[in-house]
């Protein structure tokens, strides 16, 4: 048995002084420090003073470290895994783009063949953005390769896709949205790159839609007259995620869902290939992307994705005061992990013992994959 000492524990939203946290490939317990008895535990990691939390989930990743999900090759999935290990991130949802059937299918392809290969960050399985999306709203998508929902084209990797962001006011959308609900109901139906009034997102709520991709990104934007997707989430029991990077939402209306939404509020980073790189050119779904400071945007000064790191988005919910520090863990933690289903996402007896340390600043000390450090701060 292992156990971490010297840390503040962030768990089940409280914090923890002076206590010890025990695990092997699972969590065991968390028990005061004078109750812990050292002989037992093989291994001692030392937090330095810093924060314990369950690591970081996001379900809205592309690429970082340089490379891209659509990359379609195990290079690209292995160096990802590992590139996030340093942003606290222990488990994610390789997300695709809209691009040819081709790509897309070599992507899952890829990904059902050798996303249980990685040796860092856990590959949950996979984030389908499109390419069932609306034309209107493709944003960083390439509007040529949208088609309409079409379950052939998923059907081969069924048990590998976990989300699917689609556009439900397309047509054929609503009879996929409810055949994936009786046959597939663990697959979270997610609207988003979509141009859905408030009164068709409400309906897509009834049909199996139970989640919404990037709030207020590709949706049209909230209006007293026509509240829009964002107004039938904020009425709704709908879970919604979001980039905080202070770019792609201003922090007051971070504020304000956080107020609104709480427990149904996730993280996500929506990075691509510039994630933890240096700023410059690069390239996503097929398009040339310019990196400048923290922002990514196409030729045309369309937002593209992020290189936005999951600590960091932490950071800013906390120290823009959105959040308390347990508040912003568990939306990156907690909240994810009970969406998809799964057992991961809390320091609680039996989860999976994927851990993050990281300091005040939110700079990663160590990363727990499965029991396993994987990363440690030099």
């Amino acid at each position: 048995m292992k156990a971490i000492k010297g840390g503040i524990i962030v768990s089940e939203g409280r914090c923890y002084h002076e206590h010890i946290l025990l695990f092997d490939e699972k969590i065991v317990a968390i028990v005061p420090k004078n109750q812990w008895d050292d002989t037992l535990s093989s291994t001692v990691i030392d937090a330095q003073g810093g924060y314990v939390s369950a690591g970081f989930i996001d379900l809205h990743i592309h690429g970082s470290g340089g490379v891209d999900v659509m990359d379609a090759t195990p290079q690209a999935l292995h160096t990802l895994s590992a590139t996030l290990l340093a942003t606290g991130t222990t488990s994610f949802l390789a997300t695709t783009m809209t691009m040819a059937p081709q790509k897309i299918e070599a992507a899952l392809q890829n990904i059902q063949a050798h996303a249980a290969m990685v040796e860092g960050a856990t590959i949950l399985g996979v984030h389908l953005e499109g390419p069932f999306i609306h034309k209107e709203k493709h944003g960083a998508q390439d509007p040529q390769y949208i088609q309409p929902c079409n379950y052939a084209l998923i059907e081969p990797y069924i048990e590998e896709i976990k989300m699917i962001t689609l556009a439900p006011e397309v047509e054929g959308a609503k009879a996929f949205i409810e055949m994936m609900r009786r046959a597939y109901p663990e697959v979270v139906l997610s609207i988003g790159h979509s141009s859905a009034t408030y009164h068709e997102a409400m309906e897509s709520f009834s049909w199996g839609v139970s989640h919404a991709t990037h709030l207020f990104n590709a949706m049209n934007p909230y209006h007293h007259r026509e509240p829009s997707i964002v107004g039938a989430v904020f009425e709704s029991d709908v879970t919604c995620d979001m980039i905080a990077d202070g770019i792609h939402t201003h922090e007051s209306t971070l504020r304000l869902v956080q107020q609104i939404k709480r427990e149904r509020l996730l993280l996500i980073t929506d990075a691509m290939r510039a994630g933890c790189m240096k700023q410059g050119s690069y390239e996503l779904g097929g398009q040339r992307v310019e990196v400048k400071g923290k922002r990514a945007t196409l030729e045309d000064g369309t937002l593209a994705g992020s290189v936005l790191q999951m600590n960091q988005a932490l950071a800013l919910m906390v120290s823009k005061q959105i959040m308390t520090l347990p508040e912003a863990v568990d939306a990156a933690t907690k909240y994810p992990a009970e969406k998809l289903g799964i057992q991961k996402g809390r320091l609680k007896e039996g989860y999976d013992a994927d851990i993050v340390i990281f300091d005040e600043d939110f700079s990663i000390i160590s990363t727990i994959v499965h029991g396993e450090q994987k990363y440690q701060r030099k």
